[in-house]
């Protein structure tokens, strides 16, 4: 009887949901750990087979600094962002594209689903464009060269919408280019928050290696449960707000924006954190919206 009152929880939740497009961003733990990727990508499998339409997006951070090490490479970074010269952009698209792409495909397909893997390049997906960025010294601004690192200038979102009315699940790599033919690495949240909001996704759905957004990030128990875009861009701005969790928010911010309804921040390592954040009144994550 216990499972048949969470099959009954859950119902109102899958009607809803029914038919509606939803970005899940795979990162932290879950791209490390394969035990804990094969757990996710069975819980997306749930929301395919009730009916939802996952996009999924992922990163590769940890990856692409150890293939880089392997070979002689030595990982460069400012403010978070990865320095990404030629050689580096060869071993990214290699580990993004080549590799971890190719693995949550196979899980997908391991587990009874159809998936097409995709970077940002394929079908024009995501046109991209360099990255300007800007560091303060003092009184005044340098402009700091990061090489390869780009950002989104456009989303054409037709090929997931093909993808997705034929009963496919697209995967994509955030390796995208200019209309040059310049490859560009891209920060995978922000991929997310813009593919999101190029589909009008009913959520965006965004794993990481903390309980959601925390008002102490030194305590898992100031977890904040529901907020509103305004009052997470003030956290941003006192400072509350912190390393890995900053270009999500700017991901966040830009999917509510562009017209998501609600974007979920998880823990990607709780075993069925997605299900558990969809389809119960409660909730583990943190929920925003405008």
């Amino acid at each position: 009887m216990e499972n048949v009152e969470v099959l009954l929880e859950a119902l109102p939740f899958i009607r809803e949901f029914y038919g509606k497009t939803m970005v899940i961003k795979i990162g932290g733990h879950a791209m490390v750990n394969d035990e804990i990727l094969e757990e996710t990508v069975k819980d997306i499998l749930l929301l395919y087979f009730v009916g939802i339409k996952p996009v999924v997006v992922h990163g590769g951070g940890p990856e692409i600094s150890e293939k880089m090490e392997k070979l002689g490479l030595k990982p460069k970074f400012v403010e978070g962002l990865r320095v990404t010269d030629k050689e580096t952009i060869e071993v990214v698209e290699m580990v993004l594209d080549g590799k971890i792409n190719s693995k949550i495909v196979s899980m997908f397909i391991k587990n009874g689903g159809k998936a097409v893997g995709l970077s940002g390049k394929d079908g024009l997906l995501i046109v991209a464009e360099k990255k300007v960025m800007k560091l303060k010294k003092g009184s005044e601004e340098a402009v700091v060269d990061l090489g390869f690192v780009g950002e989104t200038k456009l989303v054409n979102p037709e090929i997931l919408r093909i993808l997705l009315d034929n009963g496919f699940i697209p995967v994509v790599s955030p390796v995208s280019a200019d209309l040059e033919g310049n490859v560009y690495n891209l920060n995978a949240d922000n991929v997310a928050g813009d593919i999101a909001g190029a589909l009008k996704a009913k959520k965006l759905i965004m794993l990481t290696d903390v309980p959601g957004i925390l008002r102490d990030v030194n305590d898992k128990s100031s977890l904040i449960s529901r907020i509103k875009l305004s009052e997470l861009e003030k956290l941003l701005e006192k400072g509350v707000l912190k390393g890995g969790m900053l270009p999500k928010v700017d991901a966040i911010a830009k999917a509510l924006k562009g017209g998501v309804e609600k974007v979920h921040v998880i823990d990607g390592s709780r075993k069925h954190a997605i299900l558990l954040e969809l389809f119960t009144k409660e909730g583990v994550g943190t929920l925003v919206e405008l």
